[in-house]
């Protein structure tokens, strides 16, 4: 049993057996990213460090977007109220 391939040997793959399974992953992180980025764009009057928020949504695929809806929406008005 072979445990690990070379480069020479991806091309030898069943491409169209593994994109179905690899597929559904691929669109769930890019919903999420388009849906992180609308969100971003939206609120980006109320949001803090916009710029930076984009950067990690965007090089962080999977969890730049899921960071954002975690840390990054709260609002700036409600920490204003607090302090």
């Amino acid at each position: 049993m072979k445990l690990h391939y070379g480069f020479d040997e991806i091309s030898q793959l069943d491409w169209a057996s593994i994109l179905p399974i690899l597929l559904p992953f691929l669109l769930v992180g890019f919903m999420l990213i388009l849906i992180a980025l609308f969100d971003l764009y939206r609120h980006r009057n109320r949001r803090e460090h916009v710029l930076m928020w984009t950067i990690i949504i965007l090089f962080f695929n999977t969890i730049g977007p899921v960071l954002y809806f975690m840390i990054g929406r709260k609002d700036v008005n409600t920490r204003a109220l607090r302090n």
